[in-house]
């Protein structure tokens, strides 16, 4: 089983290899290099993707300040939703920190999926609000928490990103100044 195939399996609950084969046929392996956009704010999404390997930004940058929203790795699934799913102008810019390497699936072959799982549409469901409880947890921790809390918890949780990623972005991710970012960093 490839990796590809493990994470649909688990993300998506397709186990048997005759679908599993099929579905993961239809993402096409591609490469980003480093500071390449996967998508442009104001554009249609048309394609969902696996990183392979690599860390990919997702950003906007109203009223000339960039918000990051989101820092994605290796093994986890990248779009916009928004835009892929209701066919809308992205809000966001997705762009590659380091090279990347992700399978891709434009939105017609994410569309075949359900002839080729019958169940599709229940496992389809099942990830979307695994994608939604993982937002719920950032607005509640949003919410409950201080910065200094935000802060040690995305550390206890993402160490490697700390060496990997410019400090700013993962500041902005968290709610915070980089001044902040940096006076809580100095307490640790």
């Amino acid at each position: 089983m490839t990796e590809l195939e493990h994470y649909i399996a688990s993300y998506f609950g397709i186990d048997q290899s005759d679908e599993l084969n099929k579905v993961s046929s239809l993402f096409k392996l591609t490469s980003l290099k480093k500071g390449d956009y996967f998508l442009k704010e104001g554009k249609w999404c048309d394609q969902f993707c696996f990183i392979q390997t690599g860390i990919l930004r997702v950003f906007t940058m109203p009223y000339d300040k960039e918000i990051t929203q989101w820092i994605t790795t290796k093994g986890y699934f990248g779009t916009d939703f928004s835009s892929f799913f209701f066919e809308t102008p992205s809000r966001w810019n997705i762009q590659a920190l380091v090279d990347v390497e992700l399978y891709t699936i434009s939105k017609e072959d994410y569309r075949k999926i359900g002839e080729l799982a019958p169940n599709w549409n229940e496992l389809e469901k099942t990830f979307i609000i695994k994608c939604f409880a993982i937002l719920e947890d950032r607005v509640f921790s949003f919410l409950s928490m201080s910065a200094e809390e935000r802060y040690h918890y995305f550390f206890e949780h993402n160490k490697e990103l700390f060496n990997q990623v410019p400090l700013q972005y993962i500041a902005s991710m968290l709610g915070m100044t980089p001044e902040t970012f940096s006076r809580i960093r100095k307490k640790k």
